[in-house]
């Protein structure tokens, strides 16, 4: 690994995602890109008893895939990497337990798959690990309950508030002849706006977004229109325009690409009503990059693809303490391996 600026780790073996899955919910398979997750549950309860048990189904699913596609045992993966929402990621943590890989519980909120991505490259790159397994998940009616009222209570939500995604993204990082490249990830800094509401998640985490593209443009010495795509992690409908005005008055003109969100890719806002601005979760941006997006990368319709995913690292104690959002974005930059 050479670091690259102040805050980019760029992988000089070309560590590439060898195996990878994603698992989700009925809303998630009704959206546009259904046909690309690996399997979609036909009820949101995940044929489990309770909430936080079919959360935790989700990334044991999913992780189960990414090492069948990847065509490795579990005992040949050194290290598992993963974070959720749930208080003390006990989804990922339980999950970890049965998995009895070697695992580092990471939190970064709704950042957390790039986050453990980065992580994972780090580590094969830097030859810690043969293989490395990464993923997270979420569950709209866990977030719910937990961060503001439960699914049950019904309460109504105002035109800013994002629908927490149903679904759960894992890869499996090393060193193979062909598969997607991962080319270098950008380490977010917390940014704390002084916002206060939990239902305007896009609106807090928009200037994390733009500090961290910022960052890595200014690392890499590359512009917008290095790449064919540009995500966001969960900006939705309100965040991802402020992100692009922000940028703009940085001098980076975000129209010189195709600029998206993750929560505006995962479901279609017009249709899906419920959605509200958006998709978000630790599973949005989990679900899109490592189902579609990857899927678009290896069928050759995308070369250069960042995705920026970004998480709120709030709580419920700071939330109801009067606390404001502080916000962190991770990118990680993709590129089409083709065959060595």
């Amino acid at each position: 690994m050479k670091r690259q600026g102040g805050q980019t780790w760029k992988f000089e073996s070309r560590p590439r995602i060898i195996g990878s899955a994603t698992v989700v919910g009925p809303d998630e398979g009704e959206g546009p890109l259904s046909t690309d997750f690996d399997y979609i549950y036909d009820n949101i309860e995940i044929n489990e008893k309770t909430w936080e048990k079919a959360e935790r189904r989700l990334i044991e699913h999913s992780t189960e895939l990414a090492l069948i596609n990847a065509n490795l045992n579990k005992e040949e993966v050194q290290f598992f990497i993963s974070g959720d929402l749930m208080n003390q990621i006990i989804s990922s943590s339980f999950s970890a337990s049965k998995l009895a890989i070697p695992y580092l519980g990471v939190f970064g909120a709704c950042s957390t798959s790039m986050e453990s991505l980065a992580l994972a490259a780090l580590i094969v790159d830097s030859e810690a690990g043969d293989y490395v397994l990464a993923g997270t998940t979420s569950h709209n009616c866990t977030a719910e309950k937990q961060f503001r009222y439960p699914t049950e209570y019904g309460s109504q939500k105002p035109p800013s508030a994002q629908y927490t995604v149903t679904g759960s993204g894992a890869v499996v990082v090393g060193h193979a002849k062909t598969g997607t490249v991962v080319d270098c990830a950008t380490i977010g800094r917390v940014m704390d706006m002084g916002i206060k509401d939990p239902f305007n998640m896009g609106g807090a985490m928009a200037p994390a977004a733009a500090d961290t593209l910022l960052s890595h443009f200014r690392d890499t010495g590359r512009d917008p229109g290095y790449y064919d795509l540009i995500v966001t992690g969960d900006l939705a409908s309100v965040g991802l325009p402020i992100a692009k005005e922000l940028l703009k008055k940085d001098g980076y003109d975000m129209n010189q690409t195709e600029f998206n969100d993750c929560g505006l890719l995962i479901y279609d806002i017009n249709k899906q009503k419920k959605v509200i601005a958006g998709g978000s979760g630790c599973g949005c941006s989990a679900a899109v990059t490592y189902g579609h997006l990857l899927k678009r990368i290896e069928k050759g319709e995308l070369k250069n693809v960042l995705v920026v995913a970004t998480g709120a690292l709030l709580s419920p104690l700071s939330t109801q303490q009067g606390e404001s959002i502080p916000c962190i974005a991770h990118a990680v930059a993709f590129e089409a391996g083709g065959q060595v």
